[in-house]
């Protein structure tokens, strides 16, 4: 087990979930993201970009936004594993984050973070010094984002205005499907139960 998903692991009864363990560390060329509905004690969408051999992740409220005005809350979560990219399913009740969870968008991204001189900077150390460039490439998500630290706990994720509007807010979670499935939260549920 990686030191990095102890938090996930201290959280989890995995004879109860069938998340994954995150046993094994998958790597492509092109580093990974992915954007899930969760529906909990709350509904929101957790948003996770792949830092090395695991998934930085942030819970955020209302959904990534592809309007460059719109401002969204993220607040960190433990690092998940990797194989965490595909899982869809239902949480049971009792366990943390108890709930159904779909892949609503999935693909690569570009780490864009420069430093003052314009030189490239390593992606982790970007999100450690709390600002980090990127570009998505997913199904629905396309463009230019940043992720600002404003207080210890709360960051914002952000559509740059450098790029391209799609047009479209957060989608409204329970019509939102999957691109790995294509079902809705409400699909899943009495599927996996």
């Amino acid at each position: 087990m990686s030191e990095r998903l102890r938090d996930y692991h201290g959280k989890r009864d995995f004879g109860r979930t069938r998340e994954p363990e995150g046993r094994s560390a998958p790597t492509g060329a092109a580093p990974r993201f992915v954007v899930q509905i969760h529906d909990a004690s709350t509904t929101h969408f957790d948003f996770r970009l792949q830092v090395g051999d695991v998934l930085k992740s942030w819970s955020v409220p209302k959904g990534p936004s592809g309007l460059p005005k719109d401002k969204r809350l993220a607040v960190p979560t433990e690092d998940h594993p990797l194989e965490y990219e595909d899982f869809e399913g239902v949480i049971p009740e009792g366990e943390y984050g108890g709930g159904t969870v779909i892949v609503w968008d999935r693909g690569t991204y570009e780490p864009l973070s420069h430093d003052r001189q314009g030189h490239p900077v390593d992606f982790a150390r970007s999100l450690a010094d709390g600002h980090a460039r990127f570009r998505l490439h997913g199904r629905k998500l396309r463009g230019e984002y940043a992720l600002t630290r404003f207080r210890e706990d709360n960051w914002l994720l952000v559509k740059t205005a450098a790029g391209r509007a799609r047009g479209h807010g957060a989608p409204n979670p329970r019509r939102a499907r999957s691109v790995r499935s294509g079902r809705t939260l409400a699909q899943v549920a009495p599927e996996e139960t």
